[in-house]
């Protein structure tokens, strides 16, 4: 069992990514002793023993020492000492138990008996063992463990069997459920359990239907190009339409990475789900299909600097379930955007992008110029004149490229120069040298370029945020109030 539940830990999702853990029910505490030194000798440490043993020497008392006659309160007591280290069992067990809730990745499994079963809220929890004699009122309350809700990829918990409770060989899961919980009211525990394959299906057939219905509108030939113009309008000149398309957008986000999590819970037991092997592939292929999608959309519409914190999850299922070709290649948004890249390497920032994108130049120039958009839009409160110039100039540059005014290398030349001056405003444009921040710059474009006046105003407000912070040291945190609440007439 030991080894079947490690290999649970290389292979299920939220076990391997750290954002869920376990619950292990033992029989006895000497037998959730023996798990915990199993576990501990096959290197796996991130785990311990919760249970009503206090581990004192008094629990000994009477028992040989003989080394060839060691009992097996000995042994508990010997493995339970080490595993304590010297803390005490209240300690130790406030311990494990914070840890447990609150950084799953660094204690990914709790060794229970009869502590902890019940009102322990774990939200992370995803999958309970049960290796314990176990009905009725412990048996329920130890399942609702693993009900909790958590994040979007924790659909449901787990429960793994091993003193076959619900006599899944026999019956159905209606039937089973209601004789373990013979002594409950049927209202409370229907769909208390359900079949993990049937689930499994109907959630994977429910995704694909899904995002197969939002895409249904996308026009021929049904490329990377029709697809960004759908989700993200097909005029890069209007400052509104990607915006307008966001809605649209969350969809395909949301769907997709619900259409990836189904496979992912369902992809190694597809067979003996009822799938074909000609089934399999083709599903496999679909769901690779949409997150290239999505990964292209995500990218074009600019929408992938504000989706990075939710990426590592959705990345880790890609690369186990689906392949690692494409993530690899996004990852190279990891750490710089889009416009960031092309500032830095120049043109050459095009082979960068996914291969739908780079292999049709109308997507390249459509993704540059939406992310290019989203830049200046966001960084015009800073600088209105300097960044309208720069809406201005990429309108004009937009304008070229569809009336074919120019190749498409110059093109690239010209949406690199101007994404330099985009990002580095300092050193696009000769400012006098006494113009030595972002604040005295903005100040000289917006007041006509009276380098004076901008050196004066600039002058000013630091005198009085210097008093400010002198006499009122929160007055930062009030403004920010004063901004967040409206004031009434």
């Amino acid at each position: 069992m030991s080894a079947i539940f490690l290999l649970d830990f290389e292979t299920k999702d939220r076990l391997q990514n750290g954002r869920g853990n376990t619950l292990l029910v033992a029989g006895t505490i000497y037998q959730a002793c023996k798990y915990y030194e199993l576990f501990q000798n096959r290197g796996f440490k991130k785990c311990a023993i919760v249970t009503s043993y206090d581990g004192s020497l008094q629990s000994i008392k009477g028992e040989t020492t003989d080394t060839d006659e060691y009992t097996e309160k000995l042994r508990q007591y010997e493995i339970y000492q080490k595993m304590l280290n010297g803390k005490t069992p209240e300690a130790f067990e406030e311990e494990v138990k914070n840890k447990f809730v609150k950084e799953p990745a660094q204690m990914k499994l709790l060794i229970v008996v009869n502590k902890l079963l019940t009102g322990f809220d774990a939200p992370s929890a995803t999958y309970l063992y049960i290796d314990q004699s176990m009905r009725d009122h412990g048996l329920f309350q130890a399942i609702c463990r693993v009900n909790r809700l958590d994040d979007d990829d924790k659909e449901y918990g787990y429960i793994i069997d091993y003193k076959d409770l619900f006599k899944s060989l026999e019956k159905s899961v209606q039937d089973y459920t209601a004789e373990a919980f013979e002594d409950y009211d049927r209202g409370d525990v229907d769909g208390l359990l359900s079949d993990r394959l049937e689930k499994g299906v109907e959630r994977l057939e429910t995704a694909r239907e899904s995002i197969k219905a939002l895409c249904e509108p996308v026009e021929p030939p049904k490329d990377t190009l029709a697809y960004i113009r759908y989700f993200c309008g097909s005029n890069t000149e209007d400052l509104d339409l990607v915006k307008e398309h966001e809605q649209k957008r969350v969809s395909l986000y949301k769907l997709t990475a619900s259409l990836v999590r189904a496979y992912a819970n369902l992809a190694n037991d597809m067979l003996e789900a009822g799938y074909s092997s000609a089934e399999i592939e083709t599903i496999k292929q679909e769901v690779k299909y949409y997150e290239q999608i999505r990964a292209e959309v995500k990218l074009a519409s600019g929408d992938a600097i504000d989706l990075k914190a939710y990426e590592p999850a959705m990345r880790h299922l890609i690369d186990i379930y689906i392949g690692a070709e494409e993530s690899e290649v996004l990852s190279t948004f990891d750490d710089m955007t889009l416009i960031e890249l092309i500032v830095d390497r120049g043109k050459d920032a095009v082979n960068t992008l996914p291969k739908g994108i780079r292999q049709n130049p109308e997507a390249v120039a459509e993704t540059i110029e939406n992310n290019l958009r989203k830049v200046i839009i966001d960084q015009r409160p800073t600088n209105p004149k300097y960044f309208g110039t720069m809406s201005e100039l990429l309108d004009e540059l937009i304008q070229e490229r569809k009336t074919a005014a120019q190749e498409y290398e110059d093109y690239l030349n010209k949406i690199v120069t101007l994404s330099r001056q985009v990002t580095q405003p300092a050193t696009s444009t000769q400012y006098p040298q006494s113009l030595n921040s972002p604040a005295k710059r903005a100040l000289y474009d917006n007041l006509d370029q009276n380098e004076a006046l901008a050196l004066a105003i600039d002058n000013e407000i630091r005198q009085f945020t210097m008093l400010m912070n002198r006499f009122l040291p929160n007055w930062r945190f009030y403004k920010d109030e004063l901004n967040r609440s409206p004031l009434e007439n």
